[in-house]
């Protein structure tokens, strides 16, 4: 068996445990050992009771480690990643970043995985971006996507002060992976914080403008539905949560559309509740999209 490459979560919040657990469960590429924060928390107790090496004084404690982790999962903000980004690349670190900083190309499992040997620093994009990105994508490779546009609600209880911090950066990385990753010429993302009660399951809305021939029953449309249905299944394979709530709905072109038809998409995201609650889907999938992600980093790094 491969050696397991060694790795460290910095940021202790809801995301960083939530990684923790999901990498001590279920990847057999990685031995996690370091938990790293700027203040004792409730996360960094819970590393230490798991078995990790967990200290409160920030990414320069982890850089004096030996051994160094090969890989760093950045679960922090993207101001502090913007920070700590420079110095893993000093250390020879690779660094999967789970903030909207977008410093690393966008990376999302589902469109993408080969290219990975060769970067040093990804950028799993946003939860809305995980969750949309990869029905963009799909569409775009059936029929010219003039224009996306996501919707991504979440569970007010689900968004962190992490989250809530970084709202502008959400929409300015997911709108610009919208057009990145799903190849739409143009993209915008708009996020909802929900306070309803019970807290609801994430659900994105995610609208393409295409041409008129998508309007009108036919060959076109059947492709479009069938690039949805195996995108969905792709996702599955590591967010099993992840489902249409109804099938993909066609809109003939319209004038005020500028000529363009429309296809809309309904997702829901249910968590594994590994450690946060079912609700807290827009978290999942960040999360699990992340080790599917370094899963495969190590596969090529072992080949």
């Amino acid at each position: 068996m491969a050696k397991k490459l060694i790795a460290a979560i910095v940021g202790p919040g809801n995301i960083g445990t939530d990684l923790m657990i999901k990498i001590q469960r279920n990847s057999e590429k990685f031995d996690l050992q370091y938990m790293v924060g700027v203040q004792e928390s409730e996360g960094l107790k819970r590393a230490r009771e798991a078995g990790l090496k967990a200290s409160a004084e920030g990414v320069e404690w982890l850089l004096k480690q030996e051994p160094k982790p090969d890989v760093v999962f950045e679960a922090t903000s993207a101001k502090a990643h913007e920070y700590n980004a420079p110095l893993y690349k000093e250390a020879g670190i690779r660094a999967i970043d789970l903030t909207p900083a977008a410093i690393g190309p966008y990376m999302c499992p589902a469109v993408g995985l080969d290219n990975l040997g060769d970067m040093d620093n990804v950028n799993m994009i946003t939860c809305g971006g995980q969750a949309t990105t990869p029905i963009v994508h799909a569409v775009s490779s059936v029929a010219e996507v003039e224009y996306a546009e996501i919707v991504a609600s979440i569970a007010s209880l689900s968004a962190g002060p992490g989250t809530r911090a970084n709202i502008d950066e959400f929409t300015e990385t997911t709108s610009k992976a919208l057009e990145v990753i799903g190849g739409a010429k143009k993209g915008k993302a708009i996020i909802i914080l929900n306070p309803v009660e019970p807290p609801m399951l994430m659900r994105n809305t995610v609208y393409c403008s295409l041409p008129a021939e998508a309007g009108v029953p036919g060959e076109l449309q059947d492709k479009i539905r069938e690039a949805i249905k195996k995108r969905v299944e792709e996702v599955q394979e590591y967010v099993p949560g992840y489902h249409l709530t109804s099938e993909p709905q066609f809109d003939e072109a319209r004038d005020d559309w500028n000529g363009w038809a429309r296809v809309t998409v309904l997702i829901e995201v249910k968590g594994a509740a590994d450690y946060l609650p079912e609700y807290a889907g827009n978290l999942d999938i960040i999360t699990s999209a992340a080790v599917a992600t370094a899963d495969r980093l190590a596969e090529i790094i072992e080949a």
